[in-house]
């Protein structure tokens, strides 16, 4: 139990120190002045067949104070975004994910934000703002994105990953997602069995 603490703990403190070296971060804060990231190395990443890592199974609190667990989506396609509200990126995506939820949402594709560092207030404004429908979990203390942490790299956001209706990730995209981009990893996770 002792070393399960210290493994967290050295794995949040390389998130902090990775967070503020990791570029332009208004100092990692969402009081930030909100032009600025966490950078990390931009790209998208395909898993094949037996490469495919398996998701976490978390849970977590929803923007609106709901217990979600990552399970409630086997069976489904599923998108998951982590954004926080101070991020430029992640600003100029956010209106990419929307159309794609409401588009795909009738194929059997689910969507699901991490809203990573920020308060629940200003994740709800951005959301409001950028018209998105689907939930996000909360996670000011990057918990969630933690457990994520083999295939989502802490000082990379936005990141977005493709989760198989197996719970299997199947591709990863560091860095702001196009529309034609990431409507292409979905197609191809779509026609992957479980």
């Amino acid at each position: 139990m002792c070393a399960h603490r210290g493994a967290a703990a050295v794995a949040a403190a390389t998130l902090t120190l990775a967070a503020c070296s990791g570029g332009a971060t208004a100092q990692g804060t969402p009081a930030g002045n909100g032009q600025s990231f966490v950078s990390g190395d931009r790209g998208t990443t395909v898993f094949g067949g037996s490469n495919r890592p398996l998701a976490p199974a978390v849970t977590g609190t929803t923007l609106e104070g709901t217990r979600l667990s990552l399970s409630r989506f086997r069976g489904h396609v599923l998108v998951m975004n982590f954004w926080g509200s101070w991020c430029t990126p992640c600003r100029a995506e956010a209106p990419t994910l929307a159309s794609l939820a409401r588009t795909l949402r009738p194929a059997g594709v689910a969507f699901l934000g991490v809203d990573i560092r920020d308060t629940a207030a200003s994740a709800q404004a951005f959301q409001r703002s950028f018209n998105v429908t689907y939930p996000s979990l909360n996670d000011p203390g990057d918990a969630i994105a933690l457990a994520f942490r083999s295939t989502v790299p802490p000082a990379g956001i936005p990141t977005t990953l493709v989760i198989s209706r197996g719970g299997r990730i199947s591709a990863r995209a560091i860095g702001q997602v196009s529309y034609r981009g990431l409507r292409e990893l979905i197609s191809k996770t779509l026609a992957q069995p479980s």
